[in-house]
Order: C-alpha cells, then sequence, then structure tokens
C-alpha cells in the first residue's frame, strides 16, 4: 500500500510518501510546497494545492493521511492554517483517494512510543523506521511520522478485521479445536 502524508502548513506544507507491507516500511519520497509569503490568501492556498497535485500525480498513493492540527494563539493564524489543512484534506481526495486524519499526539506515539515527543526524537524515528531516507525538511519529516502512523493503524485494523488481533476469537476457536485453553 502506497501512504501519502502530509503536515499542513500556509508557509510550507510537508509531505512524505512511503510504501507499507505488513509491518515493513519503505521511503519513496518527501518534501515539501511552499506558498510565496507575498501573494494573497486565495493564491496561496493555489499553490499549495498545485503543489500537492504534483505529488499525488507522481507518486500515485493510494490512501492518505494529515496531521490534525490544533489551535494557536493568535486566532487569524490558526484560521489560515485550517484552511491550508483544508487544501491538504481537499487535494488527495480530490483524486478519489480516503484520507485518514491523525492528532499529533497519536503520530508521536506511533513513530516514538510517547505522544509528548519531540521534533527531534520524531525525525530520529523516521530515520530508523526509513533506514537511508533523507529527509528534506522537519516538515516533511513529520509528513513521513504521519503516513507511518497511518500505515501502522491501517495494518492494524485489518488484522482486526480478520480476527487474528482477537484473542477471545483466538482462544475460542483453539478450544473448539481441542486445543485447550490458556
Amino acid at each position: 500500500m502506497r501512504v501519502l502524508g502530509l503536515d499542513p502548513g500556509l508557509r510550507q506544507t510537508g509531505w512524505g510518501v512511503i510504501d507499507a507491507e505488513g509491518n515493513r516500511l519503505r521511503h519513496v519520497a518527501n518534501g515539501i510546497v511552499t506558498s510565496d509569503r507575498k501573494a494573497e490568501l486565495a493564491e496561496r492556498l493555489l499553490q499549495l494545492h498545485r503543489g500537492l497535485a504534483e505529488v499525488v500525480a507522481a507518486h500515485r498513493p493510494e490512501t492518505a493521511a494529515v496531521e490534525v492540527t490544533l489551535a494557536n494563539k493568535n486566532p487569524s493564524s490558526t484560521l489560515k492554517l485550517g484552511m491550508a489543512r483544508g487544501i491538504a484534506l481537499l487535494t488527495p481526495a480530490l483524486d478519489g483517494l480516503s484520507v485518514a486524519e491523525y492528532l499529533p499526539m497519536i503520530v508521536k506515539k506511533a513513530v516514538v512510543g510517547t505522544g509528548h515527543a519531540d521534533k527531534e526524537q520524531v525525525a530520529m524515528m523516521v530515520a530508523r523506521l526509513l533506514p537511508g531516507c533523507a529527509v528534506a525538511a522537519p516538515d516533511a519529516a513529520d509528513a513521513l511520522a504521519v503516513a507511518i502512523c497511518h500505515a501502522h493503524h491501517v495494518s492494524t485494523g485489518r488484522r482486526w478485521d480478520a480476527g487474528v488481533a482477537d484473542p477471545l476469537a483466538a482462544r475460542a476457536g483453539r478450544q473448539a479445536a481441542g486445543g485447550g485453553g490458556a
């Protein structure tokens, strides 16, 4: 499964693409899409959309995931960030992709093991989970972390759907087959 992870921002939106096969992860590409700070808001949003559309067209992901952005102290900045996030959600959806959303704490917990990890810890774990990956920028590392988080959640969901992760069903199956219980 090819996963596109996005870390939205109005100045720059990080993106990362990985291939996930079971528990195996492989780095495909990563980078940032930037907008011109001097341009009008609508033009900046269009720049982000066009850049992300190019990423989707170039790497053909099967699914996407976007980090949920939390409120800033400045309401105007929060609103603009929310608009950039809307572009990050909309662009892959326009291409027919399902788009998941993850809180930063969930992403950090999935990648580092703690929901309170800092950016450096996330970047270090991304490098360990994707050997040989040259990360373009901190926002790209965050986007790769979002992709890794989504890959893990999809993989876990598939195991649950198959009944593999259900210990009660496994135990009942062993008992029915005469294999005992504990």
